[in-house]
């Protein structure tokens, strides 16, 4: 299949560059190759492309700046580095884009800032409103904050999220590697890359096993599942190596270059994007082999009497999985009952509900308007 439909025809891109790329595997800030993406962006929106900025980063050049050589395990350290370093990424974007009289604009964003509906939509409507007035976003994860339960993870997860948020066609994340490979070229002569394939393959994660790139907390699994997230809202995926000369050019010209990962025709409604893409739920539940079945394939509502049993603390409205025998995550969604209400309506007809909690509520624990499958 031809890349031009997934990147001439892309008029809004979400662009992650990596820690190792942007920090000559943390050795400190690479000015020159920032200012060469930077020069490749603003070509990018010469030709009408948006383009929103996901950038790690932070945390390498504060280690450089302060002289550290091995990356701290001390959460408070980390943060601190963060913070230290963060001056010096947003400078020095700011200072290329200003010479192309392009405004830079800096978000930093949190678990709770995707995990809360409300604050999800007001970021959603913060990002439309600076493309509107063309500025351009450059978005890292508030690590001076986050704390560590709570952290996204990795900027893979964050742009692929930031893809979803902003409605992107194109998701290019940007790394020290070629591309996926069918298996860890650093180790096999013979591994071959992989050009095209669909992100919901779930054999992919098989051949990438745990490749890592070199500095910072993601690998190429959580680049692969980074493609698969954005492909929920029918964004594509092309993961290349940022060493790579007029990588991006090269990227909007159709060139065949790193790994292209292509969506399904169907995609989630906006509801269903934020659902999906919550990175931790408050808890789950377990579903018998009928209720599996059911909503899998059926499309129905999650009932009482489809499961056995509750795990965790969670209230009414929050994200729960849906787990089935196997302790497999099948599908997510927002239930309609607490987590003790749940151990009591567990395996019991919808009609009982009322008296079994005294009072009439929903008769689906999760209501399919409200439910992912995964």
């Amino acid at each position: 299949m031809s890349r031009i439909k997934y990147t001439q025809k892309a008029k809004r891109w979400v662009i992650k560059i990596g820690s190792a790329l942007l920090t000559k595997d943390g050795k400190g800030l690479d000015y020159d190759a920032i200012n060469n993406w930077t020069e490749e962006m603003v070509q990018l929106r010469q030709q009408g492309i948006e383009i929103i900025l996901v950038s790690s980063g932070s945390v390498a050049e504060g280690m450089s700046r302060m002289g550290w050589t091995k990356r701290p395990t001390e959460l408070a350290e980390l943060q601190a580095a963060a913070a230290i370093g963060q001056t010096g990424l947003i400078e020095a974007y700011e200072t290329q884009f200003k010479k192309h009289h392009i405004q830079a604009a800096q978000i930093l964003l949190t678990h709770d800032d995707v995990s809360n509906r409300k604050r999800y939509l007001n970021a959603r409507n913060t990002l439309r409103a600076l493309l509107k007035f063309k500025a351009l976003p450059i978005i890292n994860e508030n690590d001076t904050v986050a704390l560590e339960e709570m952290r996204l993870g990795d900027n893979d997860t964050l742009a692929a999220l930031v893809a979803n948020i902003t409605e992107a066609e194109l998701l290019v994340i940007l790394t020290d590697q070629q591309g996926l490979f069918d298996k860890d070229p650093r180790h096999n002569s013979d591994a071959k890359l992989i050009t095209e394939e669909r992100a919901g393959n779930k054999k992919l994660h098989e051949y990438v096993g745990e490749i890592k790139t070199s500095l910072g907390s993601g690998g190429m699994s959580t680049k692969l599942t980074a493609a698969q997230r954005a492909a929920r809202s029918g964004c594509a995926t092309i993961i290349a190596s940022g060493r790579e000369e007029k990588v991006l050019g090269r990227i909007a010209n159709g060139e065949i270059i790193g790994t292209l990962l292509t969506p399904d025709d169907s995609h989630f409604s906006a509801k269903k994007q934020w659902i999906a893409g919550q990175v931790q739920a408050s808890g789950a539940v377990y579903l018998d082999a009928g209720a599996s079945k059911a909503i899998q394939t059926q499309g129905t509502s999650l009932l009482p009497i489809g499961v056995i049993k509750s795990e965790g603390d969670f209230k009414r409205g929050d994200v729960v999985d849906c787990k089935n025998q196997s302790d497999q995550v099948i599908a997510r969604g927002l239930i309609n009952y607490s987590d003790k209400e749940v151990s009591l309506l567990a395996q019991k007809p919808s009609n009982k509900i009322g008296s079994i909690l005294g009072y009439t509520g929903e008769s689906e624990l999760i209501h399919r308007d409200n439910l992912v499958v995964l």
